[in-house]
């Protein structure tokens, strides 16, 4: 894995962190295939019961796609008549956030600086977002004439709303982390300097809870956006039992009758 991004795994806590600080962890190819790689290994390890998603530096958590590689990619594709530089965002980015929607397991992002572009799309495939004061977030696509990638198309409006979303696609502009709070983008809003460690408490908070429900509260809402109510219900009843058939349930019943602190397994 490439060192523009760190991977490690500590206690059932896999964090992923994006580190290449001196470019405001733009999103060159290595970093795309090293982000990807991470973001699969974290998703299929059964050892990892939460995922954290953070980046190095103070400005940026990831400004989207590298600018200045990309300009050459396009001016490559435009000699060899080749095409592949958009070939990214199915090479690249449609992995890395289906691996972080559709992990098992929670994934809390710490958002440090400005996240724009495909920066903001991976910080809103979390499913908490734990944001500093001084962070903010831009959709950028249109400013570079594009459409929206990254899954933002499919979160944003779900988070916001789609006339928000469209408003803010349209007219890409800074949204500060006060703002992403009102919005909703933000769960949580902390000064900069209590970031990473409020948002690697609330990881391994998740880390040491009822993974097994936490990932069929995931798969819930998810399947309840695009479901009818009957089939949703539906769902509800299969995951409940799912979930009522875990070791986790038993720990959690029997703590509660004896008045004790549950120690989950994951199971």
């Amino acid at each position: 894995m490439a060192d523009t991004v760190l991977y490690e795994v500590s206690d059932g806590l896999a964090t992923i962190t994006l580190n290449r600080p001196e470019a405001m962890n733009a999103l060159n190819i290595a970093t795309k295939v090293a982000l990807r790689e991470a973001a699969e290994s974290a998703a299929g390890d059964t050892a990892v019961r939460a995922i954290l998603l953070t980046a190095a530096g103070d400005r940026a958590f990831c400004v989207g796609q590298d600018l200045k590689e990309h300009i050459g990619l396009l001016a490559a594709d435009r000699e060899t008549g080749a095409g592949q530089t958009m070939s990214t965002v199915k090479e690249h980015y449609n992995p890395i956030v289906r691996a972080l929607t559709g992990a098992p397991k929670p994934v809390v992002a710490a958002v440090n600086g400005v996240a724009a572009g495909a920066g903001f799309g991976f910080a809103l495939a979390a499913d908490y977002r734990v944001v500093a004061d001084t962070a903010a977030f831009n959709t950028s696509f249109a400013g570079v004439a594009l459409t929206a990638d990254s899954g933002i198309s499919w979160t944003l409006p779900r988070v916001i709303g789609p006339s928000r979303a469209t408003d803010l696609l349209l007219f890409p502009r800074s949204i500060s982390a006060q703002d992403a709070l009102e919005l909703g983008i933000a769960n949580r809003v902390v000064p900069a300097a209590e970031l990473r460690a409020e948002a690697e408490k609330t990881a391994r908070a998740l880390a040491e809870g009822p993974t097994v429900a936490y990932a069929a509260i995931k798969e819930a809402v998810a399947y309840g956006l695009s479901h009818s109510l009957a089939e949703t219900l539906q769902k509800e009843d299969e995951l409940q039992t799912r979930a009522g058939r875990s070791e986790d349930h038993a720990i959690a019943v029997q703590a509660f009758v004896n008045k004790e602190k549950p120690k989950y397994l994951g199971r």
